[in-house]
């Protein structure tokens, strides 16, 4: 079993012990220690919190466990129950509420679960903040209502039609272009909220024919429910025994977002963020924003539109900051993740779809010419493991000067460019692993530079 304590929240695997996986107790426990955090830090005299829910199994346990919580500690709660990650962030500021808990383990197997944290604009609770909850809820920091000042309950259904209108509502979503290309589409939704969320976005959005795969939300998920291609091997024969236009998979809380193609090939995670972008930059002009991990084919396109192109460290919250400090016009993350400023701050599948069947519409092309007119780039990741008693810092201070000739980044480890080339070495915050994340224009060229920084390492440590 496995618990892991972050700044973004918490998450584990249910069942086992206390502190050990993620029990009712340290649910209660941990939702005690944000809900006071937020009535501390909160100027409104009545606190409420907004939550939602995807569709694995242990949901409806843990959101009993989240409700009952926030309402002992005198907080009102505003409940979506099935939802989504970008919906409860839209949700937020909406409702006026002073934060929000999202019940999912995002992509992780249907034994896990988590609570993901957002602060009043419906954001994602900064580093500073999570080491705050932290603390609170190992120093037992918390205390709770009298029986007359416990908080109010309130179930929501209306947020599922409301994300969709706002998506309609979009200047950048064109629905009669939409509508004009009678697109044939399928779609994966692993048995999780998607399966409640796409079908009328899809329908509302103009699309002629939807073929339904897993829409059922029981939380059953029928394969590993990371839209990886690896896992995308029945839509993808689908896709191409019933002549369909394009194939999309969502994630289980529906904020990553995967196409494939008309011939069953894999769009790409990493360039579902580069269509998106490229239909922003042909009609909003301006900065662009994905983590160090990400393809370079993003700041191509940018750079392409005369636009500037910036690097964060790796993590949403990163990116978000950056994407502020920027002005961006559009950022994510390279795994599905976009994240579009005109709607909010926070990865969002809704919109990324509204977004890339406009500029799929709009480019008269397939979905395969279309990706083949982006370039094309490779990334392999790696790791290295180490002997606990190795200096990870050391290795990676040594990589730095080795190659200090070449373009270097030390935002998130240390990321070295070549040309068009680029590898980012990261160490992990739990063991003695570094990551190692390498681009080119294919596998071999991508795996070549991996395997050369690997050596370096090794000649280090020997």
């Amino acid at each position: 079993m496995a618990l892991i304590k972050s700044i973004s929240g918490i998450r584990g695997t249910i069942g086992g012990n206390p502190n050990d996986a993620l029990t009712p107790l340290d649910v209660v426990k941990f939702t005690s220690a944000f809900g006071t955090w937020i009535k501390r830090k909160s100027l409104q005299e009545s606190v409420k919190i907004v939550i939602g829910r995807d569709a694995r199994i242990s949901g409806e346990m843990v959101r009993s466990l989240v409700v009952g919580t926030l309402q002992g500690l005198g907080i009102d709660v505003v409940d979506l129950d099935f939802s989504t990650t970008p919906t409860v962030e839209i949700a937020v500021p909406m409702e006026n509420a002073a934060g929000g808990i999202i019940i999912t383990a995002s992509h992780n197997p249907k034994q896990w679960n988590a609570l993901k944290l957002l602060n009043e604009k419906g954001e994602f609770i900064t580093a500073e903040n999570g080491a705050e909850v932290l603390g609170m809820a190992e120093n037992d920091d918390y205390s709770f209502a009298e029986v007359e000042d416990l908080g109010a309950y309130e179930r929501n259904d209306s947020y599922l039609q409301k994300h969709i209108d706002h998506v309609l509502n979009l200047d950048l979503v064109d629905v009669e272009a939409i509508t004009a290309r009678k697109f044939k589409i399928a779609i994966d939704c692993v048995n999780s909220t998607g399966g409640l969320f796409l079908p009328p976005l899809l329908k509302q959005l103009g699309v002629a024919e939807v073929l339904e795969l897993y829409c059922e939300p029981n939380g059953q998920f029928p394969h590993n429910p990371e839209p990886l291609p690896e896992n995308l091997t029945e839509i993808s024969k689908v896709i191409k025994d019933n002549k369909v236009d394009l194939g999309i998979v969502v994630d289980p809380d529906v904020d990553r977002l995967a196409m494939v193609s008309e011939d069953g090939s894999m769009f790409g995670e990493e360039y579902t963020l580069v269509a998106c972008a490229d239909h922003v930059l042909k009609n909003t002009p301006g900065n662009t924003v994905s983590n160090m991990s990400s393809t370079r084919a993003l700041r191509d396109v940018t750079e392409k539109a005369n636009q500037k192109y910036m690097a964060a460290a790796v993590g949403e919250v990163n990116v978000v900051d950056m994407m502020k400090h920027a002005d961006a016009v559009i950022g994510g993350e390279g795994n599905g993740g976009v994240i579009y400023p005109a709607s909010h701050y926070g990865r969002d599948a809704l919109v990324g779809i509204g977004l890339f069947l406009t500029h799929l519409a709009k480019s008269k092309m397939t979905c395969s010419e279309l990706r083949s007119s982006y370039p094309n780039y490779i990334i392999s990741k790696n790791k290295i493991e180490l002997t606990p008693d190795i200096d990870v810092d050391a290795i990676l201070e040594s990589m730095k000067d080795k190659y200090k000739d070449q373009p270097i980044s030390t935002v998130d480890g240390v990321k070295i460019e070549f040309d068009k080339e680029w590898v980012h070495l990261r160490k992990s915050n739990t063991e003695p692993i570094i990551r190692i994340y390498s681009e080119s224009e294919s596998e071999i060229k991508a795996n070549n530079l991996a395997k050369m920084i690997i050596d370096d390492i090794k000649a280090v440590i020997a």
